[in-house]
């Protein structure tokens, strides 16, 4: 999306940490010169809670007629009458690819992880003696995730296919469908099985670029790289659909720190910021970015990267700098 019209988000802080970290990300979009006019939307445990519904269809179809969402965290209970928000809302809206970039010392790669299948797709029972999971892999849902995946290939070196088809018959259709993409776009791939690909990623993680894979996959793996930049809280993400997005910290709500003031906010900051590139400002964007590396490498950290800042500081020094950078 572009334009000059002021963009309207969803804004769901969600439960737990979520709230803070979105509340940090606003103030440094608006001091990075960012304009959104911000739709709030009470959704998830504390609501559920109170009322029964952790989303409702009115939500739903209201969110749908907005240009994307802003996503705190959410917590999710283990009872079978919670349906999980997230899951709903990639689904509803169809958003089908996650986007997760890893940037550091060490790595810099992008896992592009399919959103709406694998064994995330929902189907299951549950009897007394024995409990299923369907594992759903289609050629299109594998087609679409490719193209994704080889859009950003283009833009960088290669593309590895990550899967375990020595042992899921599922993931030789999910590889079959990734290579043939690969090969009609002219993009350098690979493939893994995903237990290499993990010791690789810690082993070697220089060596991959952009991976592919399925959603638990995906999931794991992107967890993986977070541990090996030092933190889930410095970790943003995209998930895109053909027309709608939504923006999310990969980090969960981390009710133990909840009110403390001791959140990392970047991963939401980082999210912001991928929002802002994808609405059309990628001037914005690049402010963003530039005043979380700012922040990195002078120290201006959260405890879980080993600084003594709180929440709020980190943020009052951002702004301030992207103030600063704006004079």
């Amino acid at each position: 999306m572009s334009g000059k019209r002021t963009p309207k988000v969803a804004l769901v802080p969600g439960d737990g940490i979520g709230p803070e970290v979105i509340e940090s990300a606003l103030a440094v979009l608006q001091a990075a010169g960012g304009e959104i006019e911000a739709v709030p939307f009470e959704v998830g445990l504390g609501r559920w809670k109170r009322t029964g519904t952790a989303l409702s269809e009115e939500d739903l179809i209201a969110i749908k007629d907005l240009d994307c969402v802003l996503f705190g965290a959410i917590t999710t209970p283990p009872d079978p009458a919670y349906k999980s928000v997230l899951l709903r809302l990639r689904k509803e809206l169809d958003l089908y690819a996650n986007i997760r970039p890893f940037k550091g010392q060490r790595l810099n790669l992008v896992i592009v992880r399919e959103n709406t299948e694998g064994l995330y797709s929902g189907i299951e029972t549950i009897e007394d003696e024995e409990a299923r999971t369907v594992r759903l892999i289609t050629r299109r849902g594998s087609r679409r995730i490719a193209e994704k995946a080889c859009d950003l290939a283009k833009e960088r070196q290669k593309l590895t296919v990550v899967h375990k088809s020595n042992v899921l018959k599922s993931d030789r259709l999910f590889l079959k469908v990734c290579r043939e993409v690969a090969l009609k776009r002219g993009v350098p791939h690979d493939d893994m099985y995903v237990d290499a690909a993990a010791y690789n990623l810690i082993v070697r993680p220089e060596a991959f670029d952009v991976l592919v894979t399925t959603n638990l996959f995906g999931d794991i793996l992107s967890d993986e790289a977070a541990g090996i930049l030092g933190s889930l809280g410095l970790c943003a993400s995209a998930n895109l659909g053909d027309d709608r997005a939504l923006f999310e910290p990969i980090h969960g709500s981390a009710p133990d720190i909840a009110g403390k003031g001791i959140a990392n906010p970047i991963g939401a900051i980082r999210s912001t910021a991928m929002m802002m590139q994808w609405l059309g400002r990628p001037e914005v964007s690049q402010r963003m970015e530039d005043a979380v590396s700012w922040a990195l490498q002078t120290g201006m950290t959260t405890t879980d990267l080993g600084g003594s800042y709180a929440t709020r500081e980190v943020t009052e020094a951002l702004a301030l700098r992207l103030t600063d950078m704006s004079h």
